[in-house]
């Protein structure tokens, strides 16, 4: 009596609902899976990191096993979607879609550091999606089939009917209605079948459109600006690590050391919004939109697999550093160019707390501070603000780490060596003016970088320290091929290279031909 007062309750339609839109979800997966003749599990596997990491790259390494993996896993969504949305052998249907999202869970799980490079639609902790399905199912796999509409449901009734026996005295007429309706609530999951149909069809009659829209005349997918597609280069196509060189400083303890640099470092400035994109002025804001803290993890996390182990960046970067360092075990080093509104001081402190690795007197600080006609408020001269980059300079080193100078002007580099400043390494420009916006003035305006490039070519050659290179594609007016190779062959030790997840191992291959041209240059390599 009370088994029945609770099947006819509110409670078994939003049960039976629950059921039919999980269900819905497993079949809309798989019959994706089977249009897409393209898909695979193997990125999926190959991708995963967490306990079960080397049975799920076995798996990814053998065609054998990803075709049976790829057929199991494309019809076991759809078994499971049409069993949990008919209501058929439900609990089987429940066991084995609970099983398969245990194993989508073990292979990404919503924890820090390791799905990373997993695209997600929402922000998790531990409990995700899947997570929250499984648990589902497994609660649906020990319910009675009484508790939810469906064909099991409907099988119930008939073997119980089967196995009672007749009852003279009771009303044929009422009991063939009420057979009926329940036979009726029991298959409502064949509209909701139906419904699938038809949404699938308006889908894929919207994707035909589309794809038949590409190939109408004068619409070219691959260079459209609403239709373009990236084709880049991915670690298949990386022909070697970026090689290292190294900068002498002195540690926290006062010995010789040496900071382990790659020959191509990243730059932080399109992390940081700072896209000197001239007359576009949205073009800033735009490249930080696409700068997620899962973007800049998975930029970094690419680029260290390309043998790249720096990057330099502002002071502010540093709780996105500091998390990929920590959360996700990252091994990059960061170099902080301590510029805070032009406070060299103020920007080492922020450097130091953030545990930058390396530190340096911001290019623009230097230029202005070396500028005999700049004043800052403060009334200092030359010679006293030479003395602040000098403490600046001092202050870095008493905490072990390696400092430098950085500069646009080759002049302000001249005045720093004039009054006696000797850091571990430079950052100065470096790139020619063999570009159209280089030629339209003689005046700076976000299109030149490097003031004198014949000078500093000559100049650089004369100093000891290492030199690190900036700007070598004068903020994106010049070929990468073009700037790297000029900046190699004219004396840069280090290249700092802003780049997108999508250019960096293309870049990294255009790096390791560059050094290669440049093994003959004039200046001995210092680091």
């Amino acid at each position: 009596m009370e088994t029945k007062q609770n099947a006819n309750s509110i409670h078994i339609y939003f049960l039976t609902l629950l059921r039919i839109a999980i269900g819905w979800h497993f079949l809309y997966e798989g019959v994706t899976k089977v249009i897409d003749v393209n898909w695979s599990s193997a990125p999926f596997l190959a991708g995963s990191k967490w306990i079960l990491v080397p049975v799920f790259h076995w798996m990814a390494g053998s065609e054998l096993i990803i075709s049976l993996v790829d057929v199991l896993n494309i019809w076991g969504m759809i078994l499971v979607g049409v069993g949990l949305m008919l209501g058929l052998l439900t609990r089987w249907a429940c066991a084995g879609g609970a099983l398969m999202l245990l194993f989508y869970f073990v292979a990404y799980p919503p924890i820090p550091g390791y799905t990373l490079g997993v695209p997600v639609e929402g922000n998790y902790l531990w409990v995700n999606k899947n997570l929250i399905e499984m648990f589902a199912l497994v609660a649906f796999a020990f319910t009675s089939p009484n508790f939810m509409f469906g064909i099991d449901r409907l099988f119930t009734h008939w073997k119980d009917e089967k196995a009672r026996q007749p009852v003279p005295d009771l009303p044929k007429i009422s009991t063939k209605t009420n057979k009926r309706r329940e036979a009726i609530k029991d298959l409502i999951a064949v509209p909701a079948i139906g419904a699938f149909a038809y949404a699938l069809y308006k889908k894929r009659n919207w994707d035909s459109f589309e794809e038949n829209l590409l190939k109408v005349d004068g619409i070219d997918a691959n260079t459209s600006a609403t239709l373009l597609n990236f084709n880049y280069s991915t670690l298949n196509d990386l022909k070697g690590q970026i090689p290292k060189g190294a900068i002498n400083y002195t540690d926290i303890n006062g010995q010789p050391a040496q900071f382990e640099l790659s020959r191509l470092i990243m730059g932080g400035n399109l992390i940081g919004g700072w896209a000197h994109a001239r007359d576009l002025i949205y073009v800033s804001k735009l490249v930080k939109t696409y700068h997620t803290d899962e973007k800049v993890m998975q930029t970094l996390a690419l680029g260290e697999k390309c043998g790249i182990n720096s990057i330099i960046s502002n002071p502010q970067h540093g709780r996105i550093f500091q998390k990929y360092k920590h959360e996700f075990g990252g091994k990059i080093k960061f170099i902080s160019d301590c510029g805070t509104n032009l406070d060299f001081q103020k920007g080492i402190a922020l450097s130091l707390a953030s545990d930058f690795d390396a530190l340096y007197c911001q290019g623009e600080i230097t230029d202005r501070w070396t500028n005999p006609k700049y004043d800052d408020g403060t009334g200092k001269k030359v010679a006293e603000r030479m003395d602040l980059i000098r403490q600046g300079l001092e202050d870095i080193r008493s905490h072990g780490k390696p400092a430098g100078i950085g500069a646009h002007k080759i002049e302000a580099i001249k005045i720093c060596v004039e009054h006696g400043l000797k850091p571990d390494f430079w950052v100065k420009t470096c790139h020619n003016h063999d570009y159209w916006s280089a030629k339209t003035s003689t005046e700076w305006k976000d299109n030149i970088f490097d003031y004198d490039p014949k000078e500093t070519i000559r100049f650089m050659a004369t100093l000891p320290e290492p030199w690190i290179a900036f700007k070598v594609l004068a903020a994106g007016a010049i070929k990468p091929e073009d700037g790297l190779k000029y900046a190699y062959t004219n004396g840069a030790d280090f290249v700092v290279m802003g780049m997108y997840d999508f250019q960096i191992v293309e870049d990294a291959n255009i790096a390791l031909d560059a050094l290669v041209m440049a093994k003959e240059r004039p200046r001995e390599w210092r680091g």
